[in-house]
């Protein structure tokens, strides 16, 4: 892995190779550190891009600080140091792809960005990534509709092209208050996607008005928590639609879907197709 410890008196992340392509490999990296655990400085020996797949942490680098959530992708430069802090949840799962140089350049000269490095830390759990984020998850359960070459390619043209529009962190650096209470949050929408929440209610539990409460969620996770929410389900829909054969309905609402028109609807419009071509496409 890329990441190199100078203190160890903390729960070091565990890798599992997933696969390896020319110019590109993919790992999943289990992380188990808490609150207790200091968070010690590590390094990028490669250009990475890793796709968070469950629990949240605080991510430091050159380009900025952000709280990173399920659905976004951490991004890397080759040579620069980073801290990865877990102050307010505990253990995080990731898919980590690392790039040699040439690879990765020549990735970035065909997407129209020669010489690219990225200016920021992260590409929020936005619509555009949907799509990829799906890919990567279904990469850890080795499905055979899933090429790994293919899919780093795209992991990396994903984050190249997004990143030049996302804006630089504002919020994360100086507002640990704020950013405990919407972790909290994220935490809570992520175990319990299914279930109905709405604005009120989640701002109640961060103990925030909802005015502010959804300016403090928007400008730390760079997505609305009702964004979040539904992004939550139809990722854990597309999963289910991939690997078990239950009714298209029966998932829709087992994942907080209450009819079947409004589930095809939103699942189409971040996915690109409907539910039932998504279960059958390679």
């Amino acid at each position: 892995m890329a990441r190199i410890a100078v203190a160890s008196e903390r729960n070091v992340p565990q890798s599992r190779q997933l696969a390896s392509a020319y110019g590109c490999r993919a790992f999943e990296v289990v992380c188990d550190a808490g609150p207790m655990d200091k968070p010690y400085e590590e390094q990028h020996s490669e250009t990475s891009i890793a796709v968070v797949v469950s629990g949240n942490f605080e991510y430091r680098c050159p380009t900025g600080c952000e709280l990173m959530i399920p659905g976004s992708f951490l991004l890397g430069n080759r040579g620069d140091s980073f801290r990865c802090g877990h102050q307010h949840s505990t253990g995080d799962r990731c898919v980590a792809f690392f790039y040699n140089p040439e690879f990765f350049e020549r990735i970035a000269y065909d997407v129209g960005a020669p010489g690219s490095r990225f200016h920021v830390p992260r590409v929020p759990p936005i619509r555009a990534v949907a799509p990829v984020v799906a890919r990567v998850i279904a990469l850890q359960t080795h499905d055979p509709g899933v090429d790994s070459e293919e899919l780093g390619i795209q992991v990396a043209a994903c984050a190249i092209r997004l990143a030049r529009g996302v804006v630089r962190p504002r919020l994360a650096a100086g507002d640990p208050s704020s950013l405990a209470r919407v972790a909290r949050v994220v935490r809570m929408i992520e175990n319990d996607s299914g279930t109905p929440h709405d604005l009120r209610g989640l701002a109640q539990l961060a103990r925030l008005s909802p005015y502010h409460f959804l300016r403090k969620f928007e400008g730390l996770t760079g997505t609305t928590p009702h964004q979040y929410l539904l992004r939550m389900r139809l990722r854990a829909a597309a999963f289910r639609l991939r690997t078990e054969s239950a009714k298209v309905l029966q998932i829709a609402l087992d994942c907080g879907f209450g009819d079947l028109s409004n589930f095809n609807r939103s699942f189409r419009a971040e996915f690109g197709m409907s539910p039932r071509l998504y279960r059958v496409r390679p």
